[in-house]
C-alpha cells in the first residue's frame, strides 16, 4: 500500500527520535499494517521551532499569490493519488468505502480550491473612512493579518476531511501549522506531508506533521509559547485540558468538541418510516463516530412505538460489514478501547431500565476486528446515562415526548449543542421548533448542512468558534487597527 512513514519537519521527511515508530493497525481485522513515526516530545518542539521560523521569517504570511497557487498544487496532488489515499482511509480509518467519494476524502479535497479562492478574493483592508478625534480629524482602517503558528490537533473518525478543515484556511490566511494526527490514523496525515514534499512549491518549515503513539505528547503543542493558535477536534473532556493548559499563554482556540444531537419527529409526519429515516442513516454510517451524528431520536408519545418499530427495521436493513465493499454504510469501531468503551454504554443503558431493541453484540461473523452491531434503545428517559453523554458509537436511543415544548426542553437539556434535526410536514412548523434549539446545524426535513462553504462548530460544550465557511477563514487572521491625520501627513 502507497503510505508514508515519516514525519514531515522542516521542509524534510525525516524519522523520528531514535528512529521511533510504533504499529498502525486494521481495526476490521486487527492485522497490523506497517509502521508510522514515533515522535518524541523534541520532535514536536523542533516542528514548532520550523513554524515559528518560516512564519517571522518568510514571506508566507504575505505573499498571497504563493499561498494560493501552493493550496492548489495540493489539491492536485490529491487528485492523483485518490485511490491511494482511499486505500489508507479505508484501512486505517475502517471507514466504509462509498464515503471515500464523500466526506471521507473526495468533498474535503475542495476545501483547499475553496480557500484558495477566498485568499485571492478575500478583503484584507476595511476602509472605516474619516473621522474628528480630539486631534482633528483621521483616516482609520483596519486590515487582517494571519493568526501566527497554528498546533492543528485532529482525530480519527473522519481524519482527512477535519485535517484539511484546519490546514485549508490555516495555509490559505498565511500561517504556519504543525498538525498532529491522532495516533490511530497517522498514515492519513503523513501523507499530507509528503504530497507537499514532493509536489508543492510550501516553503520549508510552513507545514509541518507529527504522529505518535502518545495521545498525551499533544500537550507539548498547547503549552508551548510559540505557538499562537490551537485547533483541536476531539471530546469535550480533552478541550477542556486544552483549555487549562493554554491559559498560562492565553493562546486562541478553536475547539470543535462533543455531541449528543437530536432528531425531533414532530407530531404531523405522515410517514415514519422516511421521519427517522436520516437518524437511521446516521447511526449505520462509520459506524456513527461522527461528532455530529443524531443519536438522540425523539418521537410523540403517542406514535412513538411506530417511531420505534420503523428505526428497528431500518437499522436492521442498513448493511455493515467489510469496509472494502462498496455496499456497506458500517465498518469498524477505530480501536479495542472504543469497542470496549461503547459496549459498556450499552450495559449501563440495560442497567438503567432502557429496552434493547435491537443490536447490542458483537457481529458473530467477524472473527478479528472491532465491531459492534447497530444498537437500537427504546423506553429511553433523557436522564439516562446513554441519553446524555456522547458515545461515539452505533447507538440510538429513542425518547418519548409530549408536545412541541416538551422536544425542545429534552433536546436543550444537553451540555452539548453541536447539530440537530426536525421533521414535519410543513417547513413553517419545523423551522418554529428548529429556532428553539441551541445548537450550531440544524437538518430541516431531510437538508444535508455539510458544505466548505457552511461554518461548523457548536454552542455549549459543544466547543468554540466555527470551522470551514469564511467564519472557518477568520478563526486564523487576527485584526490590527489603523488611523492616519485625515491629510495623510
Amino acid at each position: 500500500m502507497w503510505h508514508e512513514e515519516r514525519l514531515y519537519i522542516d521542509g524534510e521527511l525525516v524519522a523520528a527520535e531514535g528512529g521511533a515508530t510504533y504499529e498502525n493497525v486494521d481495526p476490521s481485522n486487527e492485522q497490523v499494517l506497517g509502521v508510522a513515526a514515533d515522535a518524541s516530545a523534541d520532535d514536536i518542539r523542533r516542528a514548532i521551532a520550523s513554524a515559528r521560523r518560516a512564519f517571522d521569517e518568510s514571506d508566507w504570511s504575505t505573499n498571497i499569490e504563493l499561498r494560493v497557487r501552493c493550496l492548489r498544487q495540493l489539491r492536485e496532488a490529491m487528485l492523483q493519488h485518490h485511490e491511494e489515499l482511499g486505500e489508507i482511509l479505508t484501512a486505517e480509518v475502517g471507514a466504509p468505502r462509498l464515503l471515500i467519494d464523500g466526506p471521507m476524502l473526495a468533498v474535503p479535497r475542495e476545501l483547499l480550491a475553496y480557500y484558495a479562492d477566498m485568499a485571492e478574493t478575500y478583503e484584507w483592508i476595511t476602509d472605516l473612512g474619516v473621522t474628528a478625534t480630539l486631534s482633528g480629524t483621521a483616516r482609520r482602517w483596519v486590515e487582517r493579518e494571519p493568526a501566527g503558528v497554528v498546533g492543528a490537533i485532529s482525530p480519527w473518525n473522519y481524519p482527512m476531511q477535519i485535517n484539511l478543515a484546519k490546514i485549508a484556511p490555516a495555509l490559505a490566511t498565511g500561517c504556519t501549522v504543525v498538525l498532529k494526527s491522532a495516533p490511530d490514523t497517522p498514515w492519513s496525515a503523513l501523507a499530507l506531508g509528503r504530497l507537499v514534499a514532493e509536489h508543492t512549491d510550501i516553503p520549508a518549515g510552513v507545514f509541518n506533521v507529527v504522529t505518535s503513539a502518545d495521545k498525551a505528547i499533544g500537550e507539548v503543542i498547547t503549552t508551548d509559547p510559540r505557538v499562537d493558535l490551537i485547533s483541536f477536534t476531539g471530546s469535550t473532556a480533552v478541550g477542556r485540558r486544552i483549555m487549562e493548559a493554554a491559559a498560562p499563554t492565553i493562546k486562541r482556540l478553536f475547539l470543535e468538541l462533543g455531541g449528543k444531537s437530536a432528531t425531533i419527529v414532530l407530531d404531523d409526519v405522515e410517514d415514519m418510516t422516511n421521519a427517522v429515516a436520516g437518524t437511521c442513516f446516521q447511526i449505520c454510517t462509520h459506524g456513527a463516530q461522527g461528532c455530529a451524528t443524531t443519536s438522540r431520536l425523539l418521537v410523540p408519545r403517542a406514535r412513538y412505538e411506530e417511531g420505534v418499530q420503523a428505526a428497528a427495521a431500518l437499522l436492521a436493513a442498513l448493511p455493515y460489514g467489510e469496509p472494502r465493499d462498496p455496499g456497506n454504510m458500517t465498518g469498524p469501531i477505530i480501536n479495542r478501547s472504543q469497542r470496549d468503551r461503547i459496549e459498556g454504554y450499552i450495559q449501563k443503558g440495560i442497567d438503567e431500565g432502557a429496552r434493547l431493541v435491537m443490536g447490542g453484540v458483537r457481529p458473530p461473523q467477524f472473527e478479528k476486528g472491532f465491531w459492534v452491531q447497530p444498537t437500537l434503545f427504546a423506553d429511553v428517559t433523557n436522564e439516562m446515562t446513554i441519553a446524555r453523554e456522547e458515545i461515539f458509537g452505533p447507538v440510538l436511543v429513542a425518547i418519548p415526548y409530549e408536545d412541541d415544548d416538551d422536544a425542545v426542553r429534552i433536546a436543550n437539556d444537553s451540555i452539548f449543542g453541536l447539530s440537530g434535526a426536525v421533521v414535519s410536514a410543513g417547513r413553517d412548523h419545523a423551522m418554529a421548533v428548529a429556532r428553539r434549539i441551541r445548537t450550531g446545524t440544524m437538518s430541516i426535513n431531510g437538508g444535508l448542512w455539510y458544505g466548505a462553504d457552511v461554518p461548523f462548530g457548536g454552542y455549549k460544550q459543544s466547543g468554540v468558534g466555527r470551522e470551514m465557511g469564511a467564519s472557518g477563514f477568520e478563526e486564523y487572521l487576527e485584526q490590527k487597527s489603523y488611523a492616519e491625520p485625515a491629510g495623510g501627513a
